[in-house]
This record gives C-alpha cells, structure tokens and sequence, in this order.
C-alpha cells in the first residue's frame, strides 16, 4: 500500500514538472509583439527630417521664417520636418559633416567647407538674389568716413576700428576680406592691429551704429531690412561702398536622403523649394523672410569663385 502511495506520488510531480512550461509566461523576449504598447509606437514613428541654418541673424528672426519653412515642407513632402537652431557657422558645418543635419541653408563659403567634408551632398537651390549677391560696407555717421565710389576709396578705412560679421561669413567676411584686398587694405592696417568679428550681421550694424566701431561690413539683404524695419537710423549709420556681384547662399541636402525617406525624395524636396511663390499666403511669409521672390537652380560649379577665396585667406585648405 506504501509502495502504491509513493509511485501515485512521483507520478503527480512528474505530470506537474511537464505541465510547468505551458503554465508559465515565457521569461524570454519573443519580439516585438512582447513590447510595450507605447515603446512600439515610438518605433514605428518616422524619424524627421532636420533641417537648420547658419545663424546669420539673430535667433528669434530665425526661429520664425525656419520654424515656418518647416511647416511648409511637412505638409509639402508628407513627413515630419524639425528646425534645429545652430550656436555658429562652424557648428553648421560640422553638424551637417556628421550627419546631424539632413538639409542646411548655408553661405556661399560654409556651403562649400561642407560640400567638401561630404562629396555626395546635394546642392538643392539659391535665392533669386544669391546668384549676384553684394556686401555693403556701413559706416558710423560720426566716424569721419564718406561713401566712395572706387575700391580704392577703400583705403580711407585704414587706421579704422572696423568688424566683421561671423568669421566664416562669405558676405560679412571673406568677399570684404577679399575686395579690401584689391584696395591694398589688410586687416592689420585697422586700429589695434586687427578687425572685429560680431559673429552676425544685425551684431555688425548695431555696433557701427552704436560707435563701438566706426566701420563694418555686412550683408545687402539684412542692410536693406534694417533699414526698412527702423533698426538701422540712416542719422547714425550709413552705406559708404557697395561691392560687385557674386554667388552666395543655398540650400544643401545629404546625399543619403533617398535611401531614408524613399526613392526621388531628394528631388521632390528640390522641387518643393523651386516652387514657393508669393501668391500662396505661408510661402509669401517665408520669401518676405528671406528677402527673396522665389527660389532657383544652382549647381556646384557657381561656387568655384568663393572656393578660390576662401583658400586664399586660408578659411579652406
């Protein structure tokens, strides 16, 4: 009777060790299927597409026509588009390098140092303006200095506390730097020894106008705009020169942007740009902000100009 007792017994625990499995949850992840509701949302989300710009002008400016630009290509292109606001020019260009940034409106110099650093990206669009863009020298009313007509009446600034705007700027340094060379001016010849660098034009126009320098070079967009919007008073600063033409800023895509957002998503976000009109009401803000009527087709090749430049004040090597 023992005997029965005990072999009923392992029986049981034999049949109880092989059901154990089947009652209990699994303790092994099996997939997605096993994740979390919310965690496999988020996976599923698109990531978005990042865009910036050199911070030429000051931040709430920029956070207001880029916040709008990415607005417009969201709904233009069907996908989430953010604005991710850059502290200088050199961070652009280093952010786009490492694939932080998907597409970056850059100057003329900038779009080539990162054109460089990333031989597949793509050059998207300039401005109707930026295919003979000019710099405007400014300067304070005060500061004994009258508008020239010649380069040469450049030399009249020697011996000037004069700025720059950002270093890497292609209109409020390297075109300056270069046409100030054409008037045998050298950033030495300044008073101290050196030029000033603002970081941005609306810096470079405060300072001149404020008196903290008595010269400066700026952009003719951002000059124009001041003016217009008051922030410029002509009874204390003033253009004295106005340079030639050249080719400045544009629009630069990755090279990768097809392989993650879908095949011709580069060229459909081309032709988004290429088709802002000021007859539509948001692309009439955005244009107003860039201080331009449309966008238009450039090719690499137009910058060959700022390259040489850049190489010869040593701003690309």
């Amino acid at each position: 009777m023992l005997l029965s007792r005990e072999r009923s017994a392992a029986v049981l625990a034999g049949l109880s060790l092989a059901l154990l499995p089947a009652a209990l949850p699994s303790l092994t992840p099996a997939g997605p299927s096993l994740l979390p509701r919310a965690e496999a949302q988020q996976s599923s989300e698109p990531k978005p597409l990042r865009i910036s710009a050199i911070p030429d002008q000051k931040p709430e400016t920029l956070n207001r026509l880029y916040g709008l630009v990415a607005k417009e290509l969201s709904r233009q292109l069907g996908v989430p588009v953010q604005y991710v606001p850059m502290t200088d020019y050199t961070a652009a260009v280093t952010a786009f390098r490492t694939g932080d940034l998907d597409v970056v409106w850059f100057g003329g110099l900038t779009g080539v140092q990162a054109r460089l650093q990333k031989p597949n990206a793509v050059v998207l669009a300039q401005r109707d303006i930026d295919a003979s863009f000019r710099s405007i020298f400014i300067a304070n009313t005060k500061s004994g200095l009258k508008p020239v007509t010649a380069i040469q009446g450049l030399q009249e600034l020697k011996g000037k506390r004069f700025t720059f705007g950002s270093e890497s700027s292609t209109s409020g340094r390297l075109m300056p730097q270069y046409f100030l060379g054409k008037a045998s001016v050298k950033p030495s010849m300044f008073a101290g020894g050196a030029a000033g660098f603002s970081g941005s034009h609306d810096a470079t126009i405060a300072l001149v106008q404020s008196g903290a320098y008595d010269a400066g070079a700026v952009n003719e967009q951002v000059w124009r705009s001041s003016l217009h919007n008051g922030k410029a008073s002509r009874s204390k600063v003033m253009a004295i020169w106005t340079s030639p033409g050249y080719p400045d800023y544009h629009w630069i895509a990755q090279g990768n942007l097809n392989q993650r957002f879908g095949k011709g998503f580069t060229t459909k976000l081309q032709q988004a740009i290429l088709s802002w009109r000021p007859s539509d009401p948001e692309q009439k803000q955005i244009l107003k902000l860039f201080g331009a009527q449309q966008f238009i087709k450039t090719t690499p090749g137009e910058y060959k100009r700022i390259e040489q430049v850049g190489r010869e004040i040593g701003k690309i090597r």
